[in-house]
């Protein structure tokens, strides 16, 4: 069954799409999990939507304008952020809210929904065209490289901000990298499971990891696997099944959180049973 869907086209676009979405999201999401700021993948995705929406209207690329205007979002979060007391959770609905509104005014005004822009609030894995796939794989590439050489300093702000700037380092340019690349991740993201889903994809995946990894680097590589497994099990089985992909990738994703969280129950039940013993 596996190796007759390879021979399609589609499916293998979908899959090195999907592969490469579940890398990014993996990678990105742990670092916004562990900043407890997992609904930022979900914000940047409804900001999206705006510039989707007028990317359609206008006949433009979609991704490009709603890339743009979730960086857009993601700087001003951060600008907001810095400037303000607001809480850091009211920033995110404010412009969660707002993306979202942007894009439901503009899809009035343009005469309902398309055909396009439902498969961006959707996802449409088994639709990525040549050019989706190539752009996923260019900024998935784009991504990975930076994060790998910022390593060690997005990893030391994550985990202590207020030390790594007492160190010499610079908090502020570095955050504002940091969204840049989680907004660009959501946007990647989007293309996969829809704009309703991202945050499923960004966040489950990493709260799995955490009930089973020890360390920074085992969690995150927990994490990668079980997207990459979400992902490629989910295609595949909504291909066979004709079933919403979207749907059947975070269902999938959510079901090895329950076995993950019942394997880490059964630890502690042991653990437990050996103290009193």
């Amino acid at each position: 069954m596996v190796l007759e869907v390879l021979e399609f086209g589609f499916m293998q676009r979908a899959l090195m799409a999907g592969i490469a979405v579940a890398i990014t999201s993996s990678v990105i999401g742990l670092f916004l999990v562990l900043r407890r700021n997992s609904l930022f993948g979900d914000a940047m995705s409804h900001i999206a939507f705006g510039g989707i929406a007028i990317g359609l209207m206008a006949n433009i690329y979609p991704l490009w304008t709603g890339l743009g205007l979730s960086i857009l979002g993601a700087l001003g979060i951060t600008k907001l952020r810095q400037s303000t007391k607001i809480p850091a959770d009211a920033t995110v609905a404010i412009l969660l809210s707002s993306g979202l509104a942007i894009g439901i005014m503009l899809v009035s005004v343009s005469g309902g929904f398309t055909l396009d822009l439902f498969s961006f609030l959707f996802g449409s894995i088994l639709l990525v065209s040549v050019n989706d796939t190539l752009a996923i794989l260019a900024l998935t590439g784009i991504i990975l490289t930076i994060v790998i050489l910022l390593y060690k300093k997005l990893v030391y702000i994550t985990f202590d901000e207020e030390q790594a700037q007492v160190s010499g380092l610079d908090i502020s340019r570095l955050n504002y990298l940091f969204v840049v690349l989680a907004s660009v991740a959501a946007v990647v993201s989007m293309r996969l499971v829809g704009i309703l889903l991202v945050s499923a994809l960004i966040v489950i995946p990493n709260v799995t990891a955490l009930l089973l990894g020890r360390g920074f680097k085992k969690t995150m590589l927990i994490s990668v696997s079980v997207s990459i497994f979400s992902v490629v099990a989910g295609t595949i089985v909504s291909y066979a099944f004709n079933l919403a992909p979207a749907g059947s990738i975070v269902l999938i994703s959510a079901a090895t959180f329950v076995t993950a969280l019942a394997i880490r129950f059964s630890r502690q039940k042991e653990k437990e049973a050996e103290i009193k013993a």
